[in-house]
């Protein structure tokens, strides 16, 4: 049961990443008053945790749980309590950029990884879920002139 859990709320955060970053480049006002949904996703994280402990399953997927968690408090406080632009100029605020792509990316590299040990068709999923979320975070961000 947490594993198909895990496999679901990985479905769902990838599918809200990349809404996010489809709507980020033009309704900026938008993604503020939906991008708070995002931090809802801590609440199945955590009880997924919970899940796991009782059925004493593999704590890999509580590892990963706690990197999202991680994430989600990193993005919360980056973006709603210290209010800090870091994805204007990443060069410049690579102390922020740092930790916050390193958390992103060990979050997604879980929600592909566990549920591919799991059943290879939702690892695939996950997988391809991720690509569509480098796609678009990608084509999110403005063209620099030089």
């Amino acid at each position: 049961m947490p594993e198909l859990f895990f496999f679901v709320l990985g479905i769902i955060n990838s599918v809200f990443l990349i809404f996010v970053f489809l709507i980020r480049k033009g309704r900026l006002n938008l993604l503020q008053r939906l991008g708070k949904f995002y931090f809802f996703l801590a609440i199945p994280a955590a009880y997924n945790i919970f899940l796991i402990l009782h059925e004493s399953k593999d704590t890999r997927y509580i590892i990963f749980l706690i990197i999202f968690l991680v994430f989600l408090i990193i993005e919360w406080l980056y973006d709603y309590k210290l209010k800090i632009s870091f994805r204007e100029n990443w060069i410049r605020d690579w102390k922020w950029s740092v930790p916050y792509l390193g958390l992103y990316y060990a979050m997604n590299y879980g929600f592909v990884v566990m549920p591919w040990k799991t059943h290879v068709a939702w690892g695939i999923v996950m997988l391809f879920l991720f690509v569509i979320q480098i796609i678009t975070n990608i084509m999110s961000h403005p063209r620099k002139s030089s």
